[in-house]
């Protein structure tokens, strides 16, 4: 079942990206595109995008897996905007309609990792929703 999910986000895909850095107070809404495909016969999955923040053009990618072994899915992650330093570990389960993953990344030196959790949701064959943001 949740390799059948995996296969079911291959694609392109095109959206809306909205950015908050406080609640209630909309920074940025951008044009977003992107393209999910196996990789190594379908073990693991590329999530690529694109997009832009406040003008500046922004990218990332996301390396996909179901862990057969501890169940849980698993998602490495690296961008231009808050991962340009480091790679972002991410593990967490499936839900009614696909996964999330809980993961955290360092802001400063002495200063707590932040924590970032990320939802994919399939509405149905043609939707997909994910949902990023700290925890």
């Amino acid at each position: 079942m949740e390799k059948e999910l995996l296969q079911s986000l291959i694609g392109s895909w095109e959206g809306t990206c909205r950015t908050w850095f406080e609640p209630g107070k909309l920074a940025d809404e951008s044009r977003i595109s992107g393209r999910i495909s196996p990789v190594l016969d379908g073990f693991f999955f590329r999530h690529e995008y694109e997009s832009s923040l406040q003008g500046k053009p922004r990218h990332g990618e996301e390396l996909i897996a179901f862990n057969s072994v501890t169940k849980r899915f698993q998602v490495s992650w690296v961008d231009d905007f808050h991962m340009n330093y480091a790679i972002m570990f991410s593990e967490g389960e499936a839900t009614e309609r696909g996964f999330f993953v809980l993961g955290k990344y360092d802001v400063a030196p002495g200063t707590p990792p932040w924590g970032w959790r990320t939802v994919y949701e399939v509405i149905d064959r043609d939707h997909l929703i994910i949902t990023a943001y700290n925890i």
